[in-house]
């Protein structure tokens, strides 16, 4: 990378997706510590900055008095209390006003220089656009645990996540293009048909699309505290609760023990097709880059199962679970890479004698 003439902007695009990262890590401590309704207005100046003296704790405290958490839940909180859950939430906005400036500046700075081509600005923008408009889901998600419900809906929670990993891949997947634009990796030449595996890795990438969003729905209904045994749920390998209730598909979209039983599968699916894909990469001719890209990929997947059985078994402590949620973002990244990296060039059998 030390050639190339976009590495300025590389660094740049780089430092977002680390801070995106923070943003995912923050907001898994702020889910987990039920500190995301302890910030009940929205102002996007004035909010990033936080009570400064024992008045201001008081009227924000006072504030969120009026609202469902406080009056069917943390009832009995102390000021103490309220600044605890306070600062895991404010600190998850602050992260989100940084990315914002952190993208805003440099990217004004570059584009006075005429740093960027108009193909590249067009992503930029693209980036703009879905940063915007994760901010506006996590407002929109907020407001569901503001009104009757202290609990945010698992699907506004799903939809927050699952963009925040939609700028996340973009930003990577543009940086990448950034990182390869001037460099002819060895062994290997642009164009050539796509090959079945290239296939089973997006394949692979959508299903991990999928269990992110049911992550996500585990989280909003805390459905990984209700059967804490593996392999079975509880004494069952499928738990009554599975196909209680009516009609039948809500099962699987807002009862607890259906969520939990499809997030267990789906993990299943991801684990075994990944090493499927693994054991038939070894048997291609495959480029230095793309071959890391695969025995990462199995790392990353064979970390995230073992992650997610103990968050299971020890009902989900805060620091299992970060990690877990760390995990999935981790294994999302890998298959970025790894979809990067096979768009290049065509995949052959090795001829064994």
């Amino acid at each position: 990378m030390k050639n190339n003439p976009y590495q300025p902007i590389i660094i740049w695009l780089l430092c977002g997706c680390f801070l995106i990262i923070g943003m995912v890590i923050i907001g898994g401590i702020t889910r987990l510590t039920g500190s995301g309704l302890s910030m009940v207005e929205w102002n996007v100046v004035m909010g990033a900055i936080p009570p400064l003296n024992d008045q201001q704790w008081q009227e924000a405290f006072d504030k969120y008095k009026h609202y469902p958490e406080y009056l069917n839940i943390n009832y009995d909180f102390s000021i103490s209390n309220f600044k605890h859950i306070f600062f895991w939430e404010y600190l998850h906005r602050l992260i989100g006003r940084l990315i914002g400036i952190v993208f805003m500046v440099p990217f004004i700075y570059f584009w006075i220089k005429k740093k960027f081509d108009m193909p590249l600005l067009l992503k930029l923008f693209i980036i703009l656009v879905l940063g915007g408009f994760q901010g506006v889901l996590g407002w929109y998600m907020v407001q569901s645990g503001l009104i009757d419900n202290p609990d945010v809906s698992h699907y506004r929670l799903a939809a927050h996540l699952i963009s925040a990993f939609t700028v996340y891949a973009y930003t990577f997947w543009v940086t990448l293009d950034l990182i390869y634009h001037t460099f002819s990796l060895l062994g290997r030449g642009v164009g050539g048909e796509v090959s079945s595996i290239r296939k089973g890795v997006i394949a692979l990438f959508a299903l991990v699309i999928l269990q992110i969003i049911y992550g996500a729905f585990v989280a909003g209904l805390d459905a990984g505290k209700l059967y804490n045994t593996f392999p079975k749920m509880g004494d069952e390998w499928i738990a009554q609760s599975v196909t209680a209730m009516k009609p039948f598909y809500l099962n699987f979209l807002e009862s607890r023990g259906g969520i939990q039983f499809v997030h267990r599968c789906i993990a299943y699916v991801v684990f075994t097709f990944t090493i499927v894909l693994w054991y038939k990469s070894r048997s291609l001719a495959l480029s230095p880059q793309q071959k890391l890209g695969f025995n990462l990929l199995f790392l990353a997947v064979c970390i995230q199962v073992t992650l997610g059985i103990f968050t299971l078994l020890y009902s989900v402590p805060i620091v299992l679970g970060v990690l877990h949620q760390l995990g999935a973002l981790v294994l999302f990244t890998t298959i970025i890479y790894l979809l990067h990296q096979l768009k290049f060039s065509p995949i052959q059998k090795e001829h064994v004698l």
